[in-house]
């Protein structure tokens, strides 16, 4: 049985879980994180030194970074539709997943702990207009693919980028602030929530 490190209502986490739950892989799930056993203890240093969540344990491998973790899952027990054999496949697979985490998620840094967590440092209302017109910008570049090239990130069939793009997406319907009107987003938002593992760990009322 997997173990998976992390609190669920970790953004990265919540990858894991999703992944997990598509491929109908038992696991349990121990809380580290944020308001939770610290990932700078002892602990936690057995399975990861680097302090990031989560960890995946399956028969003794560790393996950290939720996008490698996801990968890993997918190829290993998944079907090739989920995440391709075909290295030009794959490639734009792998695009969408690290522009989730790059362009895609920086924007949203200084919404998410300005509106949501109200981190100290991220209270200046100039730089969280900023980057909800940051944000917005990536958003309107996503809608735009999605309407030519969905309904899928990858076009017919659901992939692994869909899974941290979509939980993207989620927070971005999630925090309260004025959006531009993203057709193709909100199509693509209301079709991941057919799958229930979306619905369990992505679109389930959690930024």
């Amino acid at each position: 049985m997997l173990r998976i490190l992390g609190r669920a209502n970790s953004i990265n986490v919540r990858k894991v879980l999703w992944i997990a739950e598509e491929l109908g892989l038992p696991f349990e799930r121990s809380d580290y994180g944020r308001g939770f056993t610290g990932t700078d203890t002892p602990e936690f240093a057995k399975y990861s030194a680097f302090g990031v969540v989560p960890v995946l344990i399956e028969d003794g491998f560790v393996l950290r970074e939720s996008n490698t973790i996801v990968r890993y899952l997918a190829a290993k027990h998944g079907p090739d539709s989920l995440y391709p054999k075909d290295l030009q496949r794959r490639a734009i697979v792998e695009q969408w997943m690290d522009w989730s985490i790059t362009q895609g998620y920086t924007v949203m840094i200084p919404v998410f702990h300005g509106i949501v967590t109200k981190l100290s440092g991220f209270d200046d209302p100039a730089k969280i207009e900023a980057g909800i017109k940051d944000w917005s910008k990536q958003m309107a570049l996503l809608d735009a693919h999605l309407a030519q090239h969905g309904p899928f990130l990858t076009g017919s069939e659901f992939t692994i980028a869909d899974i941290p793009v979509g939980l993207t997406v989620n927070r971005w319907f999630s925090i309260a602030f004025e959006r531009p009107r993203l057709p193709a987003v909100s199509a693509y938002y209301d079709r991941l929530a057919e799958r229930p593992a979306y619905k369990k760990h992505g679109r389930n009322g959690t930024p």
